[in-house]
């Protein structure tokens, strides 16, 4: 019998086997909204991580330890780090699934890891992607896909982190990353 899908079960213990590993990681994706924006469901758990080859095979050891029958490819893993891409971690008894995206190697990238905020998940340290960040990062994927979903979640966090938000970063990296007409037409309170 499975437990009931509860992402947040999952990453209160992946977070401390990245930080024993001594991998730089930030959560991000739909759990973040929930944390800087309004709770919405999610089903999954994005973090970006730091990771180099060396680190796989004790990361694939160290998750598989969560689950008899967890499932991840490190061969898949492997190549995430050479193109840049994502690989996952499948814990079947809670059907959640953990997304590992890789760092850009970008401008960035590097500022959003510099920027992580910790904060506490039922008494776990779990670092998580700065709220300016994660509005930058939708809105990068609004204007990828066209999805209302990016763009809903932006205006979550604006709406819900706003008084606390650093603006000025906010439209400093807008620009530099081609997003601001967009967050300009949403901090007006407009749609793009």
């Amino acid at each position: 019998m499975t437990e009931e899908i509860n992402p947040g079960k999952l990453l209160v213990r992946v977070a401390p086997i990245l930080d024993e590993l001594k991998i730089g990681y930030f959560i991000t994706g739909g759990f973040a909204i929930s944390v800087w924006g309004r709770p919405r469901a999610t089903f999954d758990v994005d973090i970006v991580v730091h990771l180099v080859e060396p680190k796989v095979a004790p990361l694939a050891k160290a998750l598989r330890k969560i689950s008899e029958f967890g499932y991840i490819d490190e061969d898949a893993a492997r190549e995430a780090i050479d193109r840049l891409g994502e690989f996952n971690f499948i814990d079947p008894e809670t059907g959640v699934k953990v997304d590992f995206w890789i760092m850009k190697k970008t401008p960035a990238g590097r500022s959003e890891f510099e920027r992580r905020i910790i904060k506490k998940i039922d008494g776990q340290e779990v670092s998580f992607i700065s709220p300016e960040d994660l509005v930058l990062n939708k809105l990068l994927w609004y204007q990828k896909s066209l999805s209302s979903r990016h763009l809903e979640d932006a205006e979550s966090v604006l709406k819900i982190s706003g008084e606390k938000l650093d603006k000025k970063y906010l439209k400093l990296w807008a620009k530099k990353l081609g997003v601001a007409d967009v967050l300009t037409k949403l901090l007006k309170g407009n749609k793009p």
